[in-house]
């Protein structure tokens, strides 16, 4: 297994391996990007590492400013302790770039079973390939779906075979933005190769070719053909994955090794299964009952048809989701979901995207411990696979967390929601700083993809660097944050829930500076989006009393009460107990609210529960109190 590049200096070992600092054996918590820059740096002692070295070790193909740079070299010297002016580690050499100033002494540490292979960012990253969905010369509508079946299956196999494989979601997204030309698809996606092929059937034979090329050149590195009976499909989908594993000197995929997404000897089950996948990757809520129809065709074709299971789980998931923002969401459509993903695991136990599949809807449930079980499982069947890491990362906590987001984002750098799971640790930690500086980075990500369908939406970035800057005073950058998170609209899966939380932030912000009407329109605007929601109700209460409409805020207040009751009938104790401890709040009840804390954390459904407080508007007038610092300490203590 390749070894991982890690460096001692003074009492500091920066840990390639498991992505963390460590003082005298202390870790100390810092974000994925400041890691990168130290393990550039520390690769490189007493070289002089220009700005623009930097830029693109650290943000490749992505535009960022000259603060950015100098916010994270911040960053980095504050963890270490390092003056600028007298520095120990990080010297600036003005107006060239930086020099790590210490010895360094490199230390080789195996990656773990569970671990991502994780480069030393002083070598030049593997190429990366995404594979385009394969044209039907013949054009038999009966084989439409083999387009994208067969584009699947290879990206699944060829990931399986240690290439860097580009999410095959991804690819379709950015043909639809940007059309299947290669220059056009290299920039979007940041690409090095693509695999390009068709297929052509002849009676009852299928003939698959394909060709992995340069994406900059076109230049043709590897080509592989399969000629075979149709309902061999499979086999010659393996042919072809051997053949470009060949050329290409990466070894084949082993059965271990491989994502099992198509084990069925029916031919019908898996086009019925292909075509529920590519309806339910559309996120359109109106073909989401068509894909549960397909993947139940599937299952009645081969009951035996894991990959299928998971699909069911993952479009009752998704209807699911689509009701999460409701004091009583949907939750036999959450139980349908378990149900499905766990029948997939008794059919298929090492599928790694099944307990996957299952870590995430089990966080939802509020199932923490089996999710977190579910998801180590997956990363420790499949480590390579960006979504793995992603879904540890959401059912993880503390530094687990952080390490899993750092992995995440090694294997798909461009990955907007990385850096908000990341953040939600440091506001838990009170490290306001360091939480800033992971939203400041996803925003710019999260802007460049805010016109695109995500599984993992690119929302929410915005909202949560606004909450951020408020908490810090800064009310007039906030509104400008919570507005640009509204921006994008609420055509995509959770836009709803973000433009609600976005604006009952922008009232937040309008009660800070003074302006309770403001405030009361921006609540309103809100439950607009969602009637019943608390703290949207909590906070319309509190801008309606500040501009002197008392009964309209009992009124609010009253409505507040019953929802946090829904709330709790809908089996979302944590929620409730946040919600009722922002209305003792803002009606001065504040040995209540803290009450209402402590109880929030003493019985949390989830680990990462209440991460919100340090930064919650309404719990403002609190901060200064002796009480308030005690449920911080609580909260940061369950954070590490």
């Amino acid at each position: 297994m390749p070894s991982v590049a890690s460096y001692q200096f003074g009492p500091f070992v920066v840990d390639g391996g498991a992505y963390r600092l460590l003082r005298d054996g202390v870790n100390i918590p810092l974000s994925p990007k400041i890691i990168d820059l130290l393990l550039f740096l520390a690769a490189r002692p007493s070289v002089l590492v220009s700005k623009d070295d930097l830029f693109r070790a650290l943000w490749p193909d992505v535009a960022v400013t000259d603060n950015a740079l100098t916010q994270a070299v911040s960053e980095l010297r504050q963890a270490l302790g390092d003056d600028p002016a007298n520095p120990q580690y990080v010297q600036t050499v003005a107006r060239r770039g930086y020099r790590f100033i210490s010895p360094v002494q490199p230390i080789v540490s195996a990656a773990t079973t569970v671990a991502a292979p994780i480069r030393d960012p002083s070598e030049p990253p593997a190429p990366t390939v995404a594979v385009l969905d394969f044209e039907n010369v013949s054009g038999d509508a009966s084989l439409a779906w083999l387009s994208s079946g067969i584009a699947e299956t290879l990206t699944n196999d060829l990931r399986a075979a240690t290439l860097r494989i580009i999410d095959r979601f991804r690819v379709t997204e950015a043909i639809a933005q940007s059309g299947r030309e290669l220059l056009a698809l290299r920039r979007v996606l940041a690409i090095d190769r693509a695999v390009v092929g068709s297929f052509q059937r002849a009676g009852d034979r299928l003939r698959i070719t394909a060709r992995i090329v340069d994406a900059q050149s076109g230049e043709c590195l590897a080509d592989a053909k399969a000629d075979g009976p149709l309902d061999q499909v499979f086999d010659l989908q393996d042919r072809i994955v051997g053949q470009f594993s060949d050329a290409l000197g990466v070894g084949r995929p082993g059965p271990a090794e491989r994502r099992v997404y198509r084990e069925t000897s029916s031919l019908e089950a898996y086009q019925a299964f292909t075509e529920g996948r590519v309806r339910l990757e559309s996120l359109d809520a109106a073909v989401v009952a068509g894909a549960i129809a397909d993947f139940e065709r599937a299952v009645v074709l081969d009951p035996r048809y894991a990959a299928a299971h998971v699909g069911l789980g993952n479009a009752r998931f998704f209807q699911h989701e689509m009701s999460r923002a409701r004091n009583q969401p949907d939750g036999a459509l959450l139980a349908r979901a378990i149900d499905h993903v766990r029948r997939a695991i008794e059919l298929e136990r090492d599928l790694a995207e099944a307990h996957a599949t299952l870590a995430f809807i089990l966080v939802s449930a509020g199932r923490s411990v089996e999710a977190l079980a579910a998801a180590r499982r997956a990363v420790a069947l499949e480590p390579g696979y960006w979504g793995n890491q992603f879904r540890l990362a959401h059912a993880a906590w503390g530094d687990e967390r952080l390490q899993a987001v750092g992995r995440t984002m090694e294997l798909y750098p461009d990955f907007p929601f990385a850096h908000f799971e990341a953040a939600m640790v440091h506001i838990a930690r009170g490290m306001l700083d360091r939480a800033e500086s992971t939203l400041r980075e996803g925003t710019i990500v999260q802007d460049r993809q805010a016109h695109m369908k995500q599984r993992y939406p690119a929302r929410g970035l915005h909202w949560l660097l606004g909450i951020v800057r408020l908490a810090r005073g800064d009310a007039a950058e906030a509104l400008l944050e919570f507005d640009r998170e509204i921006v994008p609209g609420v055509g995509q899966l959770y836009g709803p829930e973000f433009a609600m939380n976005a604006h009952d932030g922008a009232g937040f912000a309008h009660l800070a500076s003074s302006d309770p009407g403001a405030a009361v329109e921006r609540f309103r605007q809100a439950l607009g989006l969602f009637p019943e929601h608390a703290r949207s109700l909590v906070g319309l209460g509190g801008a309606l009393r500040a501009d002197g409409e008392a009964v309209a805020a009992d009124a609010a207040f009253a409505r507040a009460s019953s929802a946090i009751e829904a709330l709790r009938r809908g089996g979302r104790g944590g929620e409730a107990a946040m919600a009722e401890a922002l209305q003792h709040a803002v009606r001065g009840r504040q040995e209540d609210a803290i009450g209402a804390l402590h109880k929030l954390l003493d019985k949390a459904e989830l680990s990462f529960s209440g991460w919100t407080i340090p930064v919650e508007p309404l719990l403002a007038p609190l901060r200064q109190t002796p009480a308030f610092q005690g449920v911080l300490s609580k909260l940061a203590e369950r954070a590490r």
